[in-house]
């Protein structure tokens, strides 16, 4: 299907928009997926507050550009599907969401993923999809920060018992 040059410029505007916002960008061969499987993939990423686009790669690179995703224009060749993490709170959910869909589907495969300012290709993308989300980050914190005082706590507490064991 032709697309017309106004829709061009649409499409090339949209994908620069959520490119200029997003944190990291992850770029996937999608060829020898059906439809249906397409579908799941772009109602999980909804789920998960990613964008997802499949695009020509030409427009891609022209939306691309003068983003810190232009660095991905190498990797624009071949059936490609665009996903972008917009969210502050989970910076690694596209990634994510590409890697445990190419476990499912085979026929997926992840080409690149970019992320401040660094291109990680194929099985690299693991390091993007490995990244906490707001919550677990959170949460590891506080256990960094509670294992001092527990420890403290249960050397006092020992101190008291020998102390006690001494006294009797």
């Amino acid at each position: 299907m032709a697309l017309l040059i106004e829709d061009k410029k649409q499409i090339v505007a949209e994908v620069n928009e959520v490119a200029s916002v997003a944190f990291a960008a992850v770029v996937a061969d999608y060829q020898g997926l059906t439809v249906e499987q397409l579908t799941t993939l772009r109602v999980e990423a909804r789920k998960l507050g990613v964008k997802t686009r499949i695009v020509r790669n030409t427009l891609a690179k022209r939306a691309l550009e003068g983003t810190q995703f232009s660095i991905l224009d190498e990797n624009l060749v071949g059936p490609t599907i665009l996903a972008f993490s917009t969210s502050e709170d989970d910076m690694g959910a596209a990634a994510r969401l590409f890697e445990d869909f190419a476990k499912t589907n085979k026929a997926f495969e992840l080409k690149a993923a970019a992320f401040d300012g660094k291109v990680y290709q194929g099985a690299d993308v693991s390091v993007i999809a490995n990244l906490p989300n707001q919550e677990k980050a959170l949460t590891m914190l506080a256990n960094v920060l509670q294992a001092p005082i527990s420890k403290l706590g249960r050397l006092i507490t020992a101190l008291k018992e020998k102390n006690e064991s001494e006294a009797a």
